[in-house]
C-alpha cells in the first residue's frame, strides 16, 4: 500500500529530491509514528501524514505529524530548541530537560462567533508540555504562565475576553507575522511568537480583523485542540477545551493591516 505522505516544497528544497523521493517511496519513512503536534500515534500507511523538518543552527530533525494537525513545513528553531524537539520526538530522555522555550508554538487562524458577531481569532497550542524555567516538574505550566501574563481562563465562549494591554497581533499585507508582547522594563515590544514564513490569512479573517481592529487569542495545552481543518470543528474543539478548563484567552489590538 502506498504511503500517504506529504513532503512540502520547502521541505523537499531542504532535504533534496533524492531524499524526498525515498521518503515517498517508503524507504525512510516510518509506518507508525507519534505525531509531533498532538503526540498521539499515527500510521503513514493508513492516514495522510505530513513531514515536518525542524532546522537548528547546525543540525536538522525530520518529524512526522497527522496532516489534520500540521501541514508539511520547515520550522526554524535554535539548536537548543531543536534538542527539545528531539526529546519530544524521542522521549527516552528525561522530560525535566525540556525548557519552556523549547516547544514550538502552533498557530491556527479562524473566525469565532460570539454574541452573533464574527471575531478574528488565533488559537495557539504548543507541540509539547511547557514547564517553568529551572523547574524540575514534569507537568505543563503553559496556562498558569499565560494567566500570570494577564490571560483569562475561559469556561465558555460567550463573551469577548478582556484586552491584554501591551500585547498586539502584527498583520502586514494580509499576512500574519507575529504576536508581540511588552518588552522587559518597558522597552520595545518583542515577539512572543513569530512566523518563520508569514502566514496567509483568509480574506474573511482579514476583513473581520480590520472591522474590529483587534484579534482574540486563545491558548490551550498540547493535545487540547489539534489543527482542525474546518472552523466548525475548531469551534467544537475550543468549546471542549473551555469546558475542560484547558483554555485561556485575551483580546489584542491589531497592528498593521
Amino acid at each position: 500500500m502506498p504511503r500517504m505522505l506529504d513532503v512540502g516544497d520547502d521541505v523537499r528544497a531542504e532535504i533534496g529530491d533524492e531524499e524526498a523521493d525515498r521518503l515517498l517511496a517508503g524507504e525512510n519513512a516510518p509506518g507508525s509514528y507519534d505525531c509531533t503536534s498532538c503526540r498521539t500515534p499515527g500510521d503513514s500507511e493508513q492516514e495522510r501524514t505530513s513531514t515536518v523538518l525542524f532546522i537548528g543552527d547546525e543540525t536538522a530533525v525530520l518529524a512526522f505529524a497527522h496532516a489534520t494537525c500540521l501541514p508539511s513545513q520547515v520550522v526554524q528553531v535554535t539548536e537548543e530548541q531543536l534538542q527539545g524537539a528531539v526529546r519530544s520526538i524521542h522521549p527516552d530522555g528525561a522530560p525535566t530537560d525540556t525548557a519552556p522555550e523549547q516547544a514550538v508554538l502552533g498557530v491556527t487562524s479562524g473566525l469565532v462567533l460570539i454574541n452573533g458577531d464574527l471575531h478574528p481569532a488565533l488559537v495557539v497550542e504548543p507541540t509539547g508540555p511547557i514547564v517553568r524555567p529551572g523547574s524540575t516538574d514534569i507537568g505543563d505550566d503553559f496556562l498558569p504562565l499565560l494567566i500570570e501574563q494577564g490571560f483569562m481562563p475561559v469556561t465558555e465562549l460567550n463573551a469577548v475576553p478582556p484586552v491584554l494591554h501591551g500585547w498586539s497581533v502584527l498583520l502586514a499585507m494580509g499576512q500574519l507575522h507575529a504576536v508581540l508582547q511588552p518588552g522587559t522594563g518597558g522597552g520595545s515590544p518583542v515577539a512572543w511568537w513569530q512566523a518563520h514564513q508569514a502566514l496567509q490569512v483568509a480574506e474573511s479573517w482579514r476583513a473581520a480583523a480590520n472591522k474590529h481592529q483587534q484579534v482574540l487569542l486563545f491558548a490551550a495545552p498540547v493535545g487540547s485542540i489539534g489543527r482542525q481543518p474546518r472552523e466548525d470543528l475548531l469551534r467544537d474543539a475550543l468549546d471542549k477545551a473551555a469546558a475542560n478548563g484547558k483554555l485561556v484567552a485575551a483580546t489584542m489590538p491589531l497592528a498593521g493591516t
